[in-house]
């Protein structure tokens, strides 16, 4: 059954919390920690999280206690994730962050317009629902994930949609990465514009 998330984004579908390395895009290697809510209608085929699509399975949970059980560690970084973190309204969440000295890091598929504070937005677009064009002009990085070939195609229209300084990355889908690994650095050679990020916190063995 689904809950009735307050608008306020005071209580927050929590489905967990972590801290370890950031394991991809433009800030791979930092400490952060990691908030991921449930709840999200895109609906990747390949996503690794499908357990998160359904909010009604994870308890709606403080976002004051978030912030504080994030305040705990030393890493003064917070990812938050999903599922699609912008289903919900995260203006409180992310303020009460910043007010701890922590910063504010989203991944988003940019289906849904933009709510919190951040310091860095990585906008990671899906085929399934089409990202909202304010979106792609705040994002500090556009990832996109390459299952097949079209997709550097579908990437190169997204890529028109950011702002010049935005970061730019190719990611494989894990499932095919042995696969299309090698495709993305012949790309990223003739386009270098473009750069390769890799989940290296599968390579780790780290959450």
């Amino acid at each position: 059954m689904a809950h009735q998330v307050p608008d306020d984004g005071t209580l927050l579908p929590l489905m967990e919390e972590f801290y370890t390395i950031q394991g991809e895009g433009y800030n791979t290697g930092k400490a952060a920690y990691f908030i991921r809510l449930g709840g999200c209608d895109v609906g990747c085929h390949w996503c690794d999280v499908k357990e998160s699509w359904d909010a009604g399975l994870h308890p709606l949970t403080a976002a004051d206690q978030i912030v504080e059980n994030a305040a705990k560690y030393p890493g003064k970084a917070v990812v938050i994730t999903g599922g699609e973190p912008l289903i919900y309204n995260l203006d409180y969440l992310t303020a009460k962050l910043r007010a701890r000295g922590i910063k504010t890091f989203i991944e988003t598929s940019g289906a849904y317009p933009l709510s919190g504070h951040w310091d860095w937005i990585c906008l990671s677009p899906k085929k399934f629902k089409a990202p909202v064009k304010s979106i792609a002009a705040a994002a500090h990085e556009l990832k996109v994930i390459v299952f097949n070939q079209s997709d550097f195609k579908w990437g190169e229209e997204h890529a028109r949609l950011v702002s010049p300084g935005c970061k730019r990355y190719f990611q494989p889908e894990w499932s095919k990465h042995q696969l299309v690994t090698p495709l993305i650095v012949d790309y990223v050679m003739q386009n270098p514009q473009w750069e390769i990020s890799l989940q290296t916190h599968k390579y780790l063995n780290i959450p």
